[in-house]
């Protein structure tokens, strides 16, 4: 019989220390425990970009966390920038990318894109008062500034050969913004939501084109990796869509 107890006393200690160990690792909801780490830009407002009292906010930030708090899922926010967000992801060394990143055929051979959660365009814009540069013709001869890995950059290297004019590339949009401000380029590309936005809190920058059809926004993850964390995702944003949610967070930062 005591060496029953001995048996039953010890079966006991190795169930609780079990217990204990299934539960250290927390709890994620439909993320099985995984903690993401999600790489973004830094300065891409209204997407993401740090307010006036500090802190980062912006539409993919407010989607992010509505999606996972509606699935259920924890994640860590790494501020890199757009350039090293997709390094970072095509490294494997971030488990998902969220930075206004337009879905093409290129980067889709890379990675694995959520439902689109944004539809952008493109539009030219110069020095607030300029009278200089009033078409692509104008561009002849000429700098002009972009965003490195955006949907500005790659619409402007479409059509600098026809209308013969220099690029000149940047990794964050306020140093893009302060080239066309101080003349050393006559006009910049970028996606509209994002200048137009610039614009309405103050920069010296006015439109002068009509707007170029872009691509969708999507979220994204290193090619076969993470797939439950996209179906996460698709769900969580049709979730949002459905209840009002979406719509809430779009009209906070963008006046249509």
């Amino acid at each position: 019989m005591k060496k029953a107890k001995v048996v039953s006393v010890l079966l006991l200690i190795v169930l609780a220390l079990s217990l204990c160990a299934c539960g250290s690792d927390g709890n994620s909801g439909g993320g099985d425990g995984k903690k993401y780490l999600i790489a973004t830009d830094t300065t891409f407002a209204p997407f993401e970009f740090e307010d006036a009292e500090g802190n980062f906010v912006g539409i993919d930030i407010e989607l992010l966390a509505a999606i996972a708090e509606d699935q259920g899922f924890e994640y860590e926010l790494n501020v890199l920038g757009f350039s090293a967000s997709l390094n970072a992801l095509e490294a494997k060394q971030a488990d998902g990318m969220i930075a206004g990143m337009s879905i093409n055929d290129e980067r889709k051979e890379m990675f694995d894109f959520s439902d689109p959660y944004f539809d952008s365009g493109v539009a030219m814009a110069v020095k607030k008062g300029s009278t200089e540069i009033n078409s692509y013709a104008d561009l002849a001869g000429k700098k002009v500034a972009v965003k490195t890995g955006t949907e500005g950059s790659s619409f402007a290297e479409s059509i600098k050969d026809e209308y013969d004019f220099e690029l000149v590339y940047f990794e964050d949009s306020a140093n893009m913004y302060l080239e066309v401000i101080t003349g050393n380029s006559v006009a910049l590309f970028e996606d509209y939501p994002v200048v137009g936005y610039a614009i309405s809190q103050g920069q010296e920058l006015e439109l002068r084109s009509e707007l170029e059809r872009g691509s969708s926004y999507g979220f994204a993850v290193p090619k076969g990796e993470n797939p439950e964390l996209i179906e996460m995702f698709n769900t969580g944003l049709a979730n949002l869509r459905a209840s009002g949610k979406y719509q809430e967070i779009l009209n906070k930062y963008i006046q249509e």
